[in-house]
């Protein structure tokens, strides 16, 4: 189970959604304030933080990213907005996932769980993957292309890292889905296609001239050595 932190300002939310979680065997504090909740996440290192958009005193997303500036905690945000224009900017900032509003315990706890299992590595090797001049240590979560750092954010290096464990193999955007985002089913193409973006422009190409990323046209995406 995982020390989650809540910072959600909804007296009504906050109590169901703790009682709830403490019910599924997780230890949960709680703040209703951004600042307090930064205060929180700085001093007791929680597992998880559950963070909350429409905040009093600061907006969750201008909260997010001064979190970021201090700590690596997985981050899931809790929305009642939607939509790629909305979300899109706070997976780029850097959360690691979101649920939108109205959810149960029982389905931010599933949520819960799927983020720490990535950021855990529960199903990478400890070692390290060499593909040509791309490198990726799991254990410290480095990634370095041609000898200098990738800043990458962590569902950017799950994404890569799975790429280059199955380097020259074809993966689905449904099997991507399944495995790096632990949606069952799949889910949505273009979350995968963002992410695919973002690391594309990281690793200094484009879909147009890629060097490691090829996409396979109506199959989905395979990480190859470039020529």
């Amino acid at each position: 189970m995982a020390e989650i932190l809540l910072i959600e300002d909804d007296v009504t939310i906050r109590t169901a959604l703790t009682r709830g979680l403490r019910e599924l065997g997780h230890v949960v504090s709680s703040s209703p304030t951004a600042l307090d909740g930064l205060r929180l996440a700085v001093r007791d290192r929680p597992d998880l933080v559950v963070l909350d958009l429409g905040l009093p005193d600061l907006d969750g997303a201008e909260l997010l990213p001064m979190l970021r500036a201090v700590s690596r905690v997985p981050v899931i945000v809790a929305t009642a907005r939607d939509g790629d224009a909305e979300m899109v900017p706070i997976l780029n900032s850097g959360a690691d996932d979101y649920v939108v509003k109205p959810f149960s315990a029982a389905q931010l706890d599933a949520r819960v769980r799927a983020v720490l299992r990535r950021m855990g590595d529960d199903r990478s090797p400890d070692t390290s993957v060499t593909v040509a001049g791309l490198r990726l240590d799991p254990r410290s979560r480095d990634a370095v292309l041609d000898g200098a750092p990738l800043e990458l954010t962590p569902r950017e290096f799950d994404l890569l890292h799975f790429l280059a464990t199955r380097a020259g193999e074809v993966v689905t955007k449904r099997e991507l889905m399944t495995e790096v985002w632990q949606v069952p089913y799949g889910g949505a193409d273009k979350t995968v296609d963002v992410h695919l973006s973002w690391l594309r422009r990281k690793l200094g190409e484009t879909a147009q001239n890629p060097r490691y990323l090829l996409t396979v046209r109506g199959v989905g995406v395979k990480l190859v050595e470039p020529t």
